[in-house]
């Protein structure tokens, strides 16, 4: 098992997470979790029944703890840590009510984000020992956007900008709206100085536009391998290179070897498959 530890995630962000995700759960009350009786005490375990990246524990710890604060969990695994199939991932002991009311939403949270974790530390292993460093994209699911990233990062891969103002990446879009890609690099040099400037291209015809606007990073949109290999050649380094756009598992080895510096997989956090966890209470 090998273990990324990671900054822990902003408490503020845990917290609205969790309690957005029980208030759609628990709505007016759950009425099933009333036949049990309130002061009852019990006890679980969480299993992995599948290999895994483990993540998500804040916001699994947190939604037992909106219902009972004294809510015990001790970790058999750490955040970021490899398991195999039928590996005991933690023991949980509190109230009753707490622990069978909080249990799909603190497992929707661990199954959802090691599933991001997991998907994000196969392609970081599938460029191993090459320059290219994989990255996330905003393709993430609606308001969960700093919990996937995070756990990209738990999985070894590593973030691409948070959203629309930390970074500039000029599209197709901007670049028609603005005229040509030059003047949509000058207005934006003009603005947010400095703040990261990249520029997505679709032809050469467009990277060498790019290559004399001075930014910081061109994103190959799109390009065929053998295209890839020929951008690389042109820009030379003088530039970082980006590639971005139906990038597969399979296939991203043969593009990390061409010698970009990153690789974009929108698939991270958009095509999410959660992990099988199984959590058994004892009274």
């Amino acid at each position: 098992m090998r273990e990324t530890p990671q900054p822990p995630p902003d408490p503020a962000v845990v917290s609205a997470d969790v309690r957005r995700a029980l208030a759609e759960d628990f709505g007016t009350g759950d009425v099933t979790a009333d036949l049990v009786a309130a002061d009852a005490q019990a006890q679980a375990r969480v299993i992995a029944r599948e290999a895994a990246v483990i993540c998500g524990q804040p916001w699994f710890e947190a939604c037992f703890r909106e219902f009972d604060p004294q809510v015990r969990v001790d970790w058999r695994v750490g955040e970021g840590v490899r398991v195999e199939a039928e590996t005991i991932v933690c023991d949980l002991r509190g109230r009753a009510r707490a622990l069978v009311g909080a249990e799909r939403s603190a497992l929707n949270f661990l199954q959802t984000l090691s599933g991001t974790a997991t998907a994000a530390a196969q392609y970081a292993d599938a460029v191993r020992g090459t320059r290219a460093t994989i990255l996330d994209t905003r393709k993430t699911l609606p308001g969960l956007r700093f919990a996937q990233k995070y756990a990209v990062r738990c999985g070894g891969a590593s973030n691409h900008r948070i959203g629309l103002f930390d970074a500039i990446l000029i599209k197709e879009n901007h670049i028609a709206a603005a005229g040509s890609l030059s003047a949509a690099v000058r207005a934006a040099r003009a603005r947010h100085p400095d703040l990261l400037l990249e520029v997505e291209v679709e032809n050469f015809e467009e990277l060498d536009e790019a290559l004399t606007a001075s930014v910081d990073r061109i994103m190959l949109d799109e390009f065929s391998l053998d295209d890839v290999h020929r951008a690389v050649a042109r820009v030379a380094g003088r530039v970082k290179l980006e590639i971005s756009g139906s990038v597969s598992l399979e296939g991203a080895r043969a593009l990390a070897e061409t010698g970009v510096d990153y690789i974009s997989v929108g698939a991270l956090t958009k095509h999410v498959r959660a992990i099988d966890f199984s959590m058994r209470v004892t009274m």
